[in-house]
């Protein structure tokens, strides 16, 4: 199982980023995803999951501003992040199964 994440950067707030999350050894049909971040000095949170269902979840923090999403021909899991705020800034991770993580991307929300 491998996992690779991409798609962070810098943003200004109230802007948007697509991260996405490619996937190999495993089929992101077939078992749930998640994104977690972790912010400098603190601990990993759990940010969304998509199940094999397509059901997804969210953090409060994130729900109705962050939308995760899946391709299940390309094997890749998006998280659309919009109307960012700095406290988002974080290094964020996707995890597959046996909580696999990849390397992460980083997210910085400033002016």
């Amino acid at each position: 199982v491998q996992l690779v994440e991409s798609g962070g950067g810098l943003v200004q707030p109230g802007g948007s980023l697509r991260l996405s999350c490619v996937a190999s050894g495993f089929t992101v049909s077939s078992s749930p995803v998640s994104w977690t971040r972790q912010a400098p000095g603190k601990e990993l949170t759990w940010v969304s999951t998509i199940l094999e269902s397509g059901d997804t979840w969210y953090t409060g923090s994130v729900k109705g501003r962050f939308s995760i999403s899946r391709d299940d021909y390309r094997n890749i899991v998006y998280l659309q992040m919009n109307s960012l705020k700095p406290e988002d800034t974080a290094l964020y991770y996707c995890s597959g199964p046996g909580s696999v993580r990849g390397q992460g991307t980083q997210v910085t929300v400033s002016s």
